[in-house]
């Protein structure tokens, strides 16, 4: 963070400044600021955030110990630290960020890019990060910090040395986007896509894509707003984006698209295909499995656009990255059992993809197994979505279907009635009989997906693969 007196913190805060030892009104700090005690170091200001299972005003002496120079707190506690007692930590830290911003806007050339979308935040983040990390120093999201605290924590890793800050912003309901982009009022917004995903939240896809476009909203009227022209709900945000005076770049493989996609193949290696934009025409050798990561590399590839970097220079820096996050289409195993970890999250669209993935590169003599569990937040729909995709694990005969847990049992059931029968398709409750079960079932020659949203935990049953067969 920027160095602040512990009085401008305060006041930017609207709290009781509680001064303990050497501190005073003057002292400046200038270090990490978090919500996790562990990531204190000297200097620090440590978020005593209250939680369902525990209380973060618990850990202010862990933080201390650790070198924490100031605790921003909802009630004094009596550990030997320099307090700002607030009505509200998350509030308080939304409004740290925003004065930090903006003091570092103010003072320089920072640019702002905000990304969201139903699916392919994470990676499009890291690849536009990669890109424009050559360009100056760049702040990114840690993971999938995307929330109302992940998010202000990014933003206030800003200094006056900063040239670019990209925000990924998720949202839990109505006006959360607008709540977190509002406090930085992004320069570029990218929206890639209006899925299923966190659905049953906001109640149906059109109040989805009503939320996502609050990020076009909360963008500077002189801004660009980079859209994913396939998908008809991202594309129609152009009119919201050009009746606030914002410049439209369109992404996709329409041929109407500014940065186009064209002629994809994907293998085992990653996925090829050449990127068109206006009379140039480059090709791109993604090492990221999957043709789902097209799109997010030609939002990352636009968006770099928008901020002066050349295509050319996107492409080389984007061919440098072999995976997009951990447990993202994370190869793991070995050429003799390949197991791709997709399991940190899981939507409709992304479970789809990654099946289709499976299918494509897997080659004659080798053998498909998926090991799919629930997708969660998907409200009343969820039912019909795993049917859906267990429909389509049969037809694009995946020629082993593991499914794990009670709440994934519908699609197996789906499989079984498409005709998977015959131990094609295998239901296990938990991980470990699922892993007891693929210790002796995987065989030379098998490719192996391992798909659930986070919460499942399949992660970890895709780490166990990985070690097992490495």
């Amino acid at each position: 963070m920027i160095a602040l007196s512990l009085a401008e913190i305060a006041a930017v805060l609207g709290g009781e400044l509680r001064l303990a030892g050497t501190a005073t009104a003057d002292t400046v700090v200038d270090g990490v600021v978090d919500t996790d005690s562990r990531s204190m170091a000297p200097g620090s200001i440590f978020v005593a955030k209250p939680g369902a299972e525990t209380d973060g005003h618990r850990f202010v002496g862990a933080a201390l110990e650790a070198g924490a120079a100031l605790a921003i707190v909802e009630h004094p506690v009596e550990d030997a630290i320099t307090q700002i007692v607030v009505s509200d930590v998350v509030v308080a830290l939304a409004d740290l960020a925003r004065e930090v911003v903006a003091r570092v806007r103010a003072a320089g050339d920072l640019k702002i890019v905000g990304i969201t979308g139903s699916n392919g935040k994470t990676t499009t983040k890291n690849f536009l990060a990669r890109i424009l990390s050559d360009e100056g120093e760049t702040v990114a999201p840690i993971k999938s910090y995307n929330n109302e605290v992940g998010a202000p924590v990014t933003m206030l890793r800003v200094t006056y040395d900063t040239r670019y800050l990209v925000s990924e912003f998720g949202a839990d309901a109505p006006g959360s986007i607008a709540r977190l982009a509002g406090l930085v009022e992004p320069d570029v917004a990218v929206v890639l896509m209006v899925g299923m995903a966190h659905a049953g939240g906001f109640g149906g896809i059109e109040a989805t894509a009503k939320a996502k476009s609050e990020l076009v909203s909360a963008a500077v009227p002189t801004g660009t707003a980079v859209l994913n022209i396939d998908d008809p709900r991202v594309a129609a945000m152009g009119d919201l984006a050009r009746s606030r005076g914002m410049r439209v770049v369109g992404f996709g493989q329409s041929p109407h698209a500014d940065v186009r996609a064209e002629g994809i193949e994907v293998s085992a290696s990653g996925t090829s295909v050449d990127i068109v934009v206006a009379a140039e025409r480059l090709p791109l050798a993604l090492r990221v499995l999957g043709a789902h990561h097209v799109n997010n590399a030609l939002a990352a590839i636009a968006a770099a656009g928008v901020l002066g970097v050349s295509t050319a220079d996107a492409i080389a820096r984007l061919e440098t990255v072999e995976i997009a996050e951990r447990w993202r289409m994370q190869p793991m195993g070995s050429d003799r059992v390949r197991i791709i970890n997709d399991a940190y999250n899981a939507s409709p669209d992304s479970m789809a993809a990654a099946l289709r993935t499976l299918a494509q590169i897997t080659g004659p003599g080798e053998r498909t197994v998926a090991v799919l569990g629930a997708m969660s937040e998907l409200g009343e729909t969820a039912g019909d979505e795993h049917d859906r995709i267990g429909l389509l694990a049969v037809r694009l005969n995946i020629q082993r279907i593991v499914v794990v847990g009670q709440e994934a049992r519908r699609l197996y059931i789906s499989a079984i009635g498409e005709g998977s029968w015959d131990s094609e398709a295998i239901f296990f409750v938990d991980q470990d009989a699922a892993l007891e079960y693929l210790r002796t079932e995987l065989r030379d020659g098998d490719r192996v997906l391992v798909k659930s949203s986070n919460s499942v935990g399949l992660r970890h049953l895709g780490d166990r693969l990985g070690e097992l067969f490495s």
